[in-house]
């Protein structure tokens, strides 16, 4: 048996913190990538994702303890679906991610000096972003809960590794999280995303969530007699993460 659950409060405050700090270095990264890399595209994307999966294998490791480090309004989700956390507390979970990310990309554009938000103006749009979305997202949510149950210490690695990956084999670049991408509608640098393209890419990711969730059922069953997870005590207890 685990220890107790931290506070709701201070897993709120693990929860919007490790977004923002997320969002941060997503947004931050991508400016910086964008101004060095000279025109180059491939560069100024390499320069995109080896920091944000550098960040996620940090974030998870240190406030997975506290909150589980969703980070990831469909990951919460997903939880809470499978008993993993409370229902009640999934609103004020996502609430704190969201928040968290807009915050995130507010201090990415202050250190780089530019206006606190910008409606983003990217487009991402089309079937095949779409589809990718939800694919990246399937992948994610399969990676944690086959982490879950069978390497869970390597859970930080696993998320920080598909993220790396995603942002290549996926044509969206892998958002693959609700509240970063609504974090990301706020950019118009090389991270950002039309805001108008947002509820499109939301909906594919809980999609691609949804599908992983019986998919995970399957491969990974419970060991019998024992829940399935790393420091789970109860239905109040969350897991692990997600970007």
């Amino acid at each position: 048996m685990g220890e107790a659950p931290a506070p709701l409060p201070r897993r709120l405050l693990a929860e919007g913190l490790g977004t923002a700090l997320l969002v941060a270095t997503v947004v931050g990264s991508g400016i910086m990538a964008e101004r060095l890399a000279g025109g180059n595209a491939a560069i100024a994307l390499l320069g995109n994702t080896i920091p944000t999966g550098a960040i996620l294998v940090v974030l998870i490791t240190i406030f997975g303890p506290v909150s589980g480090a969703h980070f990831n309004p469909a990951v919460s989700l997903v939880f809470a679906t499978r008993g993993d956390m409370r229902w009640r507390e999934v609103a004020p979970y996502i609430a704190a991610q969201c928040a968290g990310g807009i915050a995130g990309t507010v201090v990415a554009h202050l250190m780089f000096d530019l206006a606190p938000l910008a409606i983003g103006i990217k487009g991402r749009e089309g079937p095949s972003q779409l589809f990718a979305e939800a694919v990246a997202t399937f992948t994610l949510v399969l990676v944690i809960l086959g982490g879950l149950r069978y390497a869970a210490a390597a859970v930080p690695w696993l998320v920080g590794l598909t993220i790396t990956a995603a942002y290549w084999f996926t044509s969206s670049t892998s958002f693959a999280n609700p509240a970063v991408t609504l974090a990301r509608g706020f950019t118009t640098t090389f991270a950002g995303i039309a805001l108008g393209d947002v509820p499109g890419f939301i909906l594919a990711q809980l999609i691609g969530a949804a599908i992983a969730v019986p998919v995970a059922v399957i491969l990974f069953p419970a060991a019998e007699g024992a829940a399935a997870g790393v420091m789970q005590t109860g239905p109040s207890e969350e897991l692990a993460p997600g970007e």
